[in-house]
């Protein structure tokens, strides 16, 4: 089995919500940790991106939690890449959070885009960029994704009349 790539951290007092365990608001912190330490260790770095005026944009993440994690414990993030567009511009993470023995935590799937930071909408990235995500699941069969893909999301933004609003 080929080795999963990891982040850990470790479940802090500010991470935690009233009931005494990890908030559903810090999985959401960790998984996007993991992703940008997943990105930097493949080259993708701040300033690369800040280079080519480009970041990455969540469009859609879905969690499903299953044990709870408390504070002092050490937590796991695995990443993979769960499918890309031909040009790289689309992309899908699957994450999971884990115990340090194991226990599964947490399951997140995440679609998302990158964008453009001048122009403020989709934009290819780079070819270099694309190779470096690409070297993460070299040899392994990920999903080709399409502008269907997006169109498949489970919601579309639907405008009301804000008179409707009760303030």
């Amino acid at each position: 089995m080929t080795k999963l790539y990891t982040a850990k951290t470790i479940v802090r007092w500010s991470d935690l919500d009233a009931n005494r365990h990890l908030a559903n608001a810090s999985y959401m912190n960790f998984t996007s940790y993991a992703r940008i330490a997943f990105l930097r260790d493949f080259g993708i770095t701040m300033e690369s991106l800040a280079h080519h005026e480009i970041g990455p944009a969540v469009l859609h993440e879905d969690f499903s939690f299953f044990r709870e994690a408390h504070e002092g414990e050490e937590i796991y993030i695995t990443i993979e890449i769960g499918g890309m567009s031909d040009d790289g511009m689309i992309f899908n993470f699957k994450q999971n959070l884990y115990r340090k023995d194991g226990t599964h935590l947490c399951s997140s799937d995440l679609t998302g885009v990158w964008f453009s930071m001048t122009d403020r909408k989709m934009k290819i990235p780079p070819t270099e960029i694309t190779e470096k995500i690409k070297k993460s699941f070299e040899g392994q069969a990920v999903k080709v994704l399409t502008k269907m893909d997006l169109m498949r999301l489970p919601k579309r933004a639907q405008n009301i009349d804000p008179s409707l609003f009760n303030i």
